[in-house]
């Protein structure tokens, strides 16, 4: 299976201080065919202005990815975190048997840019904890980097569940090929650029549901930057 998900056709909310595409169904928007993709529930591609932000609320029984595309990000939350998130890092927030944040742009001039990504935990009511990495120096253009997985392996964020995240940076001319294990599926999510998939092109905001493929071939005509979601199967 091979299913493209185009960026125009996401689910959208825009508000005066925010413009947020949903990929599957979220808030207001509900889409029978978009619930999710295995155990990834949500990704929304956020645009929020300068000084603004979603004030604090709770959580519970979710793992949360925030990936900073532009700008910065300030997060507070009940453990008593307090951080910044920019372009570079990833922040991992289980929220467990419950958790309050808030997500605000601390800057005055510049929106910020994120993707917002949750994950069905493979058990309820963990422990809540929080964790946030930048990957910067360990990203290198036409390679693959291991974000998230199930045992934090190779310096990566530990979730809960059975996933492996990765970014892919290619630049203009670049190709990639990556295998797919037996058993598994995969969603590719493109942050940034445009990508030939398979033979398919992705431009920035489509993804793509894939499974019983044997590996994902990449080519790309500009600087592009592929989130790779390696799921197994519910």
């Amino acid at each position: 299976m091979f299913k493209i998900r185009k960026s125009d056709d996401r689910g959208a909310t825009k508000i005066d201080w925010l413009d947020s595409k949903h990929t599957f169904s979220f808030g207001h928007y509900n889409d029978f065919n978009y619930m999710g993709f295995g155990v990834l529930r949500v990704i929304n591609e956020d645009k929020v202005k300068p000084s603004c932000g979603f004030g604090a609320h709770p959580h519970s029984n979710m793992e949360i990815i925030s990936y900073v595309l532009e700008g910065s990000l300030s997060h507070k939350d009940s453990l008593g975190t307090g951080s910044i998130i920019v372009p570079g890092d990833v922040q991992r927030m289980s929220a467990g048997t419950g958790i309050t944040h808030s997500e605000f742009n601390p800057e005055d001039d510049n929106p910020v840019h994120f993707l917002q990504i949750w994950i069905v935990p493979e058990n309820d009511d963990i422990s809540p904890s929080y964790e946030q990495k930048n990957f910067t120096e360990y990203r290198k253009t036409g390679q693959l980097t291991l974000l998230a997985s199930r045992d934090g392996r190779n310096g990566s964020l530990a979730v809960h569940q059975d996933i492996s995240l990765y970014v892919l940076d290619l630049g203009s001319g670049q190709t990639y090929t990556h295998p797919i294990l037996g058993g598994r599926m995969v969603w590719v999510q493109v942050a940034r650029g445009g990508v030939i998939l398979n033979g398919h092109p992705l431009k920035q905001g489509d993804g793509a549901a894939i499974s019983d493929e044997e590996s994902l071939a990449f080519s790309a005509d500009e600087q592009s930057e592929v989130l790779i979601f390696d799921l197994s199967h519910l």
